[in-house]
């Protein structure tokens, strides 16, 4: 089974790391843990990772949050794509859609494909059964698909990339999934494009600097990679990565006080990880 560090799920679910570990110490998901007790988390465990954030912003209360997402992650299959399921909250449950059929995730009671109107001004509630969605998918749906290729057909992966991004050019989790793809595969002058592209329309995003920074060393382009890491710890300076590639670079540079000064903030940052 393919494990993820916190690394990959800040660029697949665009999560700050202090989210996740907050999310970690609710209780929400147990991860395993590698080398210097670094968190190493499961495909279940993305699935619950995006859930828990989406329903605790609809105030739902953690109690029944934490119970519901614990029965759901035992249902999940390790295989199901991170597309497959649609977690919502109705009122004070949490309700699972797959396909037509719609569930408790508590206690798994299947229920009727209707939704919960409150609208009503006397307060009653009104049972209204919905129109079909379409089924078109949209960039959500095609960033899905290319999280879920990746491992098995890269080409295919690049395209469904692609097309999220043709549905909406701004979709940030699709810029830093793309260029990294584009990356590994060899493509540095696409990646670079890409990644220029996706600041501009995304501003100065921490992980699409960071990405950008890695890429121009692999270029050789040690200086403009330096300049890149230092404006992606501007925009967040917890990235303890960020900070290690920096103190490399700048050792290399001839620049010993800002290495000791990055080395010294990575492990500081580092140790708080773990």
């Amino acid at each position: 089974m393919h494990q993820y560090g916190i690394g990959d799920v800040e660029r697949l679910l665009h999560l700050p790391r202090s989210a996740i570990r907050m999310l970690v110490e609710a209780g929400f998901v147990s991860p395993a843990r590698g080398p210097r007790r670094s968190y190493l988390f499961s495909f279940q465990d993305l699935i619950v990772l995006r859930t828990a954030q989406g329903l605790a912003a609809a105030n739902l209360p953690r109690g029944r949050i934490t119970r519901s997402l614990k029965a759901l992650r035992r249902q999940l299959p390790d295989t199901v794509p991170l597309s497959g399921l649609s977690i919502c909250a109705v009122a004070d449950r949490v309700v699972v859609k797959e396909g037509d059929s719609r569930w408790q995730a508590d206690s798994g009671q299947y229920l009727l494909a209707l939704d919960i109107d409150a609208a009503d001004a006397g307060g009653a509630l009104k049972v209204i059964e919905r129109a079909a969605a379409s089924t078109a998918p949209d960039a959500e749906d095609w960033f899905n698909r290319g999280c879920a290729l990746e491992g098995d057909d890269a080409e295919a992966a690049r395209e469904a990339y692609e097309r999220a991004l043709a549905a909406d050019p701004a979709h940030l989790n699709t810029q830093v999934n793309l260029g990294r793809l584009l990356h590994e595969t060899g493509r540095l002058t696409d990646a670079e494009k890409l990644y220029r592209k996706a600041v501009k329309v995304s501003g100065d995003d921490p992980v699409l600097l960071f990405n950008l920074g890695v890429l121009l060393e692999d270029m050789k382009r040690k200086k403009e990679a330096a300049a890149v890491y230092e404006r992606a710890l501007q925009a967040d300076p917890r990235l303890a990565d960020c900070h290690y590639n920096l103190a490399l670079l700048c050792e290399e540079l001839n620049q010993p006080r800002k290495a000791i000064r990055h080395l010294a903030q990575y492990r500081r940052l580092s140790r708080k990880e773990s």
